[in-house]
């Protein structure tokens, strides 16, 4: 009788060798990519340094405005509104402290109800939401949100955690792949996993950031309470054109307020202070 191997024999996959590689050189290059934030102090898993960041920041700044209209004239009344609340915020936070150069710009785009920040401190609002704030408070609200994920570095450590994904997803496929194809769905799914995963840190990100701009507002002066207002036009905004919250990048805005609320309750028991002000308010535009 002669002795073989059988064609359907099991054993240890060449390409699960290579997938598991694939794993271990992306939590090697996640974990050891650790730096200290030089305004918080928290240790952080991110992908580039401050002046990359900085320099990213400047270079994507005018793609991101042509996205949306391009940006408004720098001289023009509102641009330089959005500038001076901005530049407020900051001097009146720690964001003074930090390494980044703080740019705060208007985009033209009157239909699109929306506010973005870039790493190294690039910070935009379109028309479309300006138009539709009540007053300096709440503008403030908005920007300061944007302020505090420069701050906290959300964009550097997306990235990092975009490439641990990629590499999972791509560890996935490999490992599943045989020659019916049948890698393609696998790698698919892990796809689908990794964006819910992602997604999640994105809601604490927001919420870090809401906190943040919670604080800039009451160090500048202005009235916290106003960033309730905030959440009510996003919300009216963004109707008739929403997905399940568990599949959105950011908590709803009534969830987001719910949160709000809570902490000014906690934070000012007995109303808020009067010495906090809405500051200049708004003609509709």
């Amino acid at each position: 009788m002669a002795y073989g191997y059988s064609s359907n024999r099991r054993g240890i996959r060449p390409q699960w060798i290579f997938a598991g590689m694939l794993v271990l050189f992306g939590l090697f290059r996640f974990l050891t990519s650790s730096q200290e934030n030089p305004v918080t102090g928290e240790k952080q898993h991110v992908a580039m340094s401050v002046p990359q960041e900085i320099a990213l920041g400047l270079h994507s700044a005018p793609m991101m405005a042509s996205q949306m209209g391009g940006e408004v004239d720098p001289k023009s009344s509102a641009a330089q509104e959005v500038r001076r609340i901005g530049e407020q915020l900051v001097a009146h936070s720690i964001a003074h402290k930090s390494p980044y150069k703080f740019q705060f710009h208007l985009l033209r785009d009157p239909e699109t109800v929306n506010a973005f920040a870039l790493p190294g401190g690039q910070v935009f609002i379109t028309v479309g939401l300006l138009n539709r704030l009540q007053n300096e408070a709440q503008l403030a609200g908005v920007l300061g949100h944007e302020i505090g994920h420069v701050i906290h570095r959300h964009g550097a450590e997306h990235m990092a955690k975009g490439e641990l994904g990629q590499a999972l997803v791509t560890a996935v496929g490999v490992a599943g792949s045989d020659e019916r194809g049948s890698g393609y769905g696998n790698q698919a799914a892990a796809a689908m996993v990794n964006s819910v995963v992602q997604l999640r840190y994105g809601r604490q990100d927001e919420s870090e950031s809401d906190q943040f701009g919670l604080d800039a507002m009451i160090a500048a002066g202005f009235d916290p309470q106003q960033m309730l207002g905030v959440m009510k036009i996003l919300s009216e905004s963004s109707k008739g054109n929403r997905q399940p919250e568990w599949l959105a990048s950011h908590p709803h805005p009534e969830n987001r307020a719910e949160q709000i609320e809570a902490w000014l309750n906690q934070k000012y028991p007995n109303g808020i202070p009067d010495n906090l002000t809405v500051g200049r308010k708004f003609r509709s535009r």
